[in-house]
């Protein structure tokens, strides 16, 4: 029987690992850390009994992914929960910009420019199945739906600056700009919109939900479902080099397949690597960072907009040119004193994660590369800056910077949870430009991580296609 490692326990790293060993291998995962997982796990931060998302909070592209979708995950337990509203965008004179899986009620709710977000966003709702296949592959491929590939990729290419100044009122532009931010770059370059166009047309066609009981849920599911094919998973086990996988293992693996990111193969690998491939991954960007404040708060928050109280998901940074401001600072590497900053509230679709009155909120900024400052008070104040007396509700504070980031998965280089700088280059050839983005040139070693396409998000795509792209070399 063939053999295989699996470096790293993410989503990406278990769903490679199941494809093998549906191919019929012989599966070992390896982790650092001592609870598999990477950055699906929850865990109680701030007080007792209140689950927080360590990092994975949001799944949009979980629920929209097709391998994730013929696992049948809900046969281990997951079980996904939408909140009313997916994602809100309050502003500073009390509206918000409103996205949900209605995108009739979406429509209405941004009054003259309901029309042209219906005319953006709708092509891609009725279209999403199709897009879905396209876009959860190498971008080099050969297309089965071509047009709808191609109407998608001519409004991508664009600047999320030029495709929110479609829109006439700060609601819409605000909103469209709140999304395309996830990108964790600059708005004004091109493709800088297709993060925000993916994103937002999967809110409308299938939603923002969340896994009930925390994302450890869908660790938890593919797990089951490695061990229903005999796989295993070992954890804290740091691998540092192809050499020890025979004495970690017993034996020499057919396929080593690495979770991990570029600086990660540059470690493990090393000299095996082609100098082609080496100088490429050496030249790996990384881009701005995360500080995440996980927070105990007694009752919900008190947001000025009504609508906002009602949205699993929050988007806190003002109008679209500030955004676009903030953001282009922090790439800079200049820390802004109202950073952009997401926040979720998973409990009001999900009470399991509570406890009593006190409820969990998730919440972050974008600050910018290995800062080494502390953002709590930047966040807490955009916070309060559209929920008035939020501060005084809250119970209990934790707090997660650049080094925390890195010290708890070394693929966030510097903070970067993105696993990679999203330029125009790096969504095109991530991580290097090559027919196969997932091989690295020494055989049977392959890359799965977040660092390869589709990007980022929980939907375990990296890793099945670079599964399969080492299976037809097997």
């Amino acid at each position: 029987m063939s053999s295989a490692v699996v470096v790293g326990s993410g989503p990406n790293g278990l769903a490679a690992a199941i494809r093998l060993a549906q191919a019929g291998l012989a599966v070992t995962v390896l982790e650092a850390q001592d609870r598999p997982g990477g950055g699906t796990r929850t865990s109680e931060r701030t007080l007792p009994g209140l689950l927080h998302d360590e990092c994975a909070a949001f799944h949009p592209t979980g629920v929209a992914s097709p391998f994730f979708a013929s696992l049948g995950l809900e046969r281990h337990g997951l079980r996904w929960r939408w909140p009313e509203i997916d994602l809100a965008h309050p502003l500073d004179d009390g509206r918000a910009g409103v996205a949900a899986r209605d995108l009739d009620a979406s429509v209405a709710s941004l009054g003259d420019d309901g029309a042209r977000w219906r005319r953006t966003f709708e092509p891609i709702v009725r279209h999403f199945d199709d897009l879905m296949a396209e876009v959860f592959q190498p971008v080099v491929h050969l297309p089965r739906h071509p047009l709808t590939l191609g109407r998608f990729g001519a409004k991508a290419l664009l600047p999320a600056t030029w495709t929110a100044a479609r829109f006439r009122d700060t609601p819409a532009r605000a909103l469209f700009m709140g999304v395309a931010a996830h990108a964790f770059g600059r708005l004004d370059t091109p493709l800088s919109g297709s993060v925000g166009l993916m994103l937002t047309g999967t809110a409308h066609a299938v939603g923002w939900p969340v896994a009930e009981g925390g994302t450890e849920a869908i660790t938890r599911a593919l797990l089951a479902e490695l061990a229903s094919y005999g796989g295993r998973v070992v954890t804290g086990v740091r691998v540092t080099s192809l050499d020890e996988l025979p004495g970690l293992v017993g034996e020499a693996p057919d396929l080593v397949l690495l979770d991990t990111a570029p600086a990660g193969v540059l470690d493990i690998v090393g000299d095996r690597l082609p100098a082609r491939v080496r100088r490429s991954l050496s030249r790996y960007s990384y881009g701005p960072a995360a500080f995440k404040v996980d927070l105990a708060v007694e009752g919900d928050i008190p947001w000025t907009n009504e609508a906002c109280r009602r949205a699993g998901t929050l988007h806190l940074g003002g109008p679209a040119e500030q955004i676009a401001a903030i953001e282009r600072e922090t790439v800079r590497g200049r820390m802004p004193d109202r950073p952009f900053v997401l926040l979720g509230q998973q409990y009001l679709c999900d009470p399991t994660r509570s406890a009593g009155s006190a409820n969990p909120v998730y919440a972050y900024a974008h600050v910018p590369h290995g800062y080494p400052g502390d953002a709590t008070e930047a966040i807490l104040g955009q916070i309060e800056r559209f929920a008035p007396g939020f501060r005084e509700r809250v119970l209990a504070v934790a707090t997660r910077g650049p080094a925390d980031w890195e010290a708890y998965d070394a693929n966030y280089v510097g903070g970067d949870i993105s696993a990679g700088a999203n330029t125009a280059r790096q969504i095109v050839f991530r991580p290097r430009p090559a027919l196969d983005p997932y091989a690295l040139g020494v055989p049977g070693v392959y890359l799965c991580s977040s660092a390869t396409p589709p990007g980022g998000g929980v939907h375990g795509m990296g890793g099945f296609n670079a599964a399969e792209s080492a299976l037809r070399r097997l």
